[in-house]
């Protein structure tokens, strides 16, 4: 009988899923991790298959003041909530092994652990502060970026505006870079069937 008749589950991810990343500043290309940090993964593709990230930011530049060459990058939907799937369980780098090492991806949250959504950030050298340790959760590790690093420096070194609130004083990009579109590389894309309320609005408008 037709394994289409019968229902069949859909075909498992790969244990690398590569997804690109068309920015103003030039592709990157990210390896996400689906064995050992499968729940940030499919959450972060579950936001490249429905366009999530098409028409984001790359909005933050954490550079370190002892060694401007080093920090991270931050993007993604930011504030907009109407892009915003739900909140993402922790996945801690105690669990999956994933360290915040140089070109490692790592998933944004608030100040609640399970609090991740559609920010990410990427790492220019060692951030070892944002692993997981006796009484700090960390942030969930899920991916590294295996082509356009140069890309990465480049967004790292752009000016940024002097005002800002808590962490992200003098952070936030004077002129953020847009991430024009994520594209899935690898298996096979599984929106989530949610409303695309953001497309909405822009055609009301």
């Amino acid at each position: 009988m037709c394994r289409a008749l019968l229902g069949a589950a859909p075909a498992p991810e790969p244990p690398i899923v590569r997804v690109r990343l068309v920015t103003g500043a030039g592709p990157i290309v990210l390896a996400l991790d689906m064995r050992r940090a499968p729940k940030t993964s499919a959450n972060f593709l579950a936001y490249v298959d429905d366009g999530r990230l098409d028409g984001t930011f790359f909005y933050r530049a954490s550079r370190r003041k002892t060694a401007p060459g080093s920090g991270f990058v931050q993007g993604g939907i930011g504030t907009d909530s109407h892009r915003m799937l739900d909140r993402l369980p922790l996945e801690p780098t105690n669990l999956t092994g994933i360290k915040h090492l140089d070109a490692t991806v790592s998933m944004a949250r608030y100040d609640r652990t399970d609090s991740g959504t559609g920010n990410f950030s990427i790492m220019l050298g060692p951030n070892p502060s944002l692993d997981a340790r006796p009484g700090w959760p960390g942030y969930a590790a899920f991916a590294h970026v295996i082509a356009g690093m140069d890309v990465v420096k480049r967004m790292l070194a752009v000016p940024t505006r002097p005002g800002g609130d808590g962490a992200f004083k003098g952070q936030m990009m004077a002129r953020p870079i847009p991430i024009l579109r994520a594209i899935r590389l690898d298996g096979v894309a599984k929106p989530s069937g949610r409303l695309k309320v953001w497309l909405m609005l822009r055609r009301v408008g």
